[in-house]
């Protein structure tokens, strides 16, 4: 087979359903070896949405994206997703077509230095050399990109070992698979010190990332917490893992977190960390002044090597987290183990009920916060929610209560603007039966807006709620807050009416809404449509997220802002 052939048959072999691309001269010869195979091309706006869709298939599912794009620009414009993948740990694989072999190191039309490009924000960059190994290059690659802590492997293709042939093998998945499979357990040493340290604990709190959200993670921290009932505080990444709707998850935890998560984090004395990095905008707000004793569970061994010398911790433990949990729910069922913390229990869901979101309800204009706490009313199990970067992320992040993990994507690390759009044609190709929403903002839905195309043209079921204030929101609140309230950069002109533009695109319901009366209606028929859909929300230019604990300031300096008072 020529090489192109054998890459289009590997990846039949690994179940992979579609693709996301764009194509060009250097990657011609594999989309075209695709078109005829049984894997779906989806063709998107430009390669970073190629390669943020693919990101979006990974995070929604249990399997890994693939991103097929051609050489030089498009590589770099590959790069953004890239490394939002990486420092969110989401498997990925990269295929990048190169100039031919003999071109390669000079001026050669279009041609880039891949690794040297992705070196440093992929898991692993490999230049393809040999036509012999094409094929073990690829399913290597994707067993790689799910391995350990996951995230993006990136291929480098020359075009001449695309149309050169070899003998192509087939087969042996489980010997590539078997290379990365790790069954690390707890001893029962481990174990024994684990509850020890919990048993002396009166206030425990467990601290869920992202290492914990799949379906796996997520029914392992649940069975554990079934048996001790410890409050929860997570991480942006981590929504949904436990349900939010428990009374006694008090959801996002760091300088834009809920009131009661950033108020019950004061007050605890065993901190369980899973599955975590140690967010700056979460550990720096702590100092860990507090009396806590720390356990820290987690895959990343550069990351564990960090928070011991960091931190501190009393119990760590290197190893897929999901696995340890089963094995402390395990010992801890063999030795009968229990915990009595009916108190602290009570006091976190007291917090929980006295100290509720709030935003403002008497102005003219409407409210973001308003609008997703309206759309959180309408949460459905099937909904996958997909975010933009900015303040309609982290409203969303705590508005909208999810029950079970991989249904809120958004970009967490990097933070990157025009992620929703892309992520959701993703989603929506994982997950055929899901209905996929997109919350995004008109700064962050502007980054990508040619995914309004790839939506329309391809009749996918996405809805999209844009939030327009006419404003980089996040960035407005800190000009008024540390610049004087001077708008530099984030005025913008003139009004551009979205709605008009998702009509033109093929969206069968787009409508635009400005007054609050209008709101509930529109956004029933919004939900209720058939296949795209946008729902524009012009909404308050001046709005702030609150709570925010500053640059600088403890939990205990939280700001709750003018609306967020105690309930009694």
């Amino acid at each position: 087979m020529k090489g192109a052939s054998i890459i289009a048959k590997s990846l039949e072999e690994l179940g992979v359903r579609c693709v996301f691309g764009y194509t060009g001269a250097a990657i011609l010869p594999v989309m075209d070896e695709l078109g005829s195979s049984p894997i779906r091309i989806v063709v998107n706006a430009n390669e970073q949405c190629a390669a943020f869709s693919a990101a979006g298939y990974s995070r929604s599912s249990d399997e890994v994206g693939v991103a097929i794009v051609t050489s030089g620009p498009a590589i770099t414009n590959a790069l953004t997703a890239v490394a939002d993948s990486y420092a969110d740990g989401v498997p990925m694989v990269v295929i990048a077509g190169q100039v031919p072999e003999h071109k390669i190191g000079t001026d050669s039309f279009q041609h880039i230095d891949v690794a040297s490009v992705f070196g440093p924000t992929a898991k692993h960059v490999v230049s393809v050399s040999s036509i012999g190994n094409i094929e073990a290059v690829i399913k290597d690659a994707w067993f790689l990109a799910r391995s350990g802590k996951p995230g993006p492997v990136v291929i480098d293709l020359p075009i001449n070992l695309q149309q050169t042939s070899t003998q192509y093998e087939g087969g042996n998945l489980e010997r590539f698979a078997g290379v990365y499979e790790d069954e690390c357990h707890l001893s029962e040493a481990q174990c024994a010190r684990f509850f020890e340290l919990l048993a002396a604990a009166r206030r425990p709190l467990l601290y869920l990332g992202g290492g914990l959200n799949s379906v796996r993670g997520s029914a392992a921290i649940r069975r554990f917490n079934e048996r001790f009932g410890i409050p929860s505080v997570n991480t942006l990444m981590a929504k949904g893992v436990v349900d939010e709707n428990d009374p006694a998850a008090l959801g996002l935890l760091g300088m834009f977190g809920t009131p009661y998560a950033n108020k019950i984090i004061q007050d605890n004395d065993f901190f369980f960390a899973i599955g975590v990095r140690w967010d700056d905008r979460v550990a720096e707000k702590v100092g860990f002044a507090i009396q806590a004793r720390i356990a820290y569970i987690d895959v990343n061994p550069r990351k564990m090597h960090q928070i011991r010398e960091e931190r501190r911790p009393d119990f760590t433990f290197l190893g897929d987290a999901a696995r340890a949990l089963d094995d402390l729910t395990a010992y801890a069922e063999r030795h009968g183990i229990a915990i009595a913390i009916d108190d602290w229990i009570r006091h976190a869901v007291a917090l929980k009920r006295a100290w509720p979101l709030d935003y403002r309800r008497d102005g003219e204009a409407l409210q973001q916060a308003e609008v997703l706490d309206r759309l959180n009313e309408r949460l459905t199990d099937d909904m996958i929610i997909t975010t933009g970067v900015g303040n309609h992320q982290l409203l969303a992040a705590q508005y909208l209560r999810m029950r079970q993990p991989k249904r809120f994507l958004t970009s967490g690390s990097f933070s990157t603007m025009g992620f929703g759009m892309p992520a959701a044609v993703g989603a929506c190709h994982a997950n055929p039966d899901a209905r996929v929403v997109v919350i995004d903002g008109d700064g962050s839905f502007r980054m990508n807006m040619g995914e309004l195309h790839t939506i329309g043209t391809l009749d996918l079921p996405v809805k999209i709620l844009l939030l327009n204030n006419h404003g980089d929101g996040m960035v407005r609140n800190l000009e008024n807050a540390a610049y004087g309230g001077r708008h530099s950069a984030t005025e913008r002109p003139r009004d551009v009416d979205f709605a008009a533009m998702a009509r033109l695109c093929h969206f069968g319901f787009a409508e635009r809404v400005t007054r609050r009366q209008h709101l509930e209606g529109a956004m029933d028929a919004w939900l209720a449509a058939e296949g795209p859909a946008m729902l524009e929300v012009v909404t308050d230019v001046d709005e702030a997220i609150y709570p925010v604990v500053r640059p600088g300031a403890s939990y205990a300096e939280m700001d709750l802002g003018p609306y967020i008072r105690e309930r009694r």
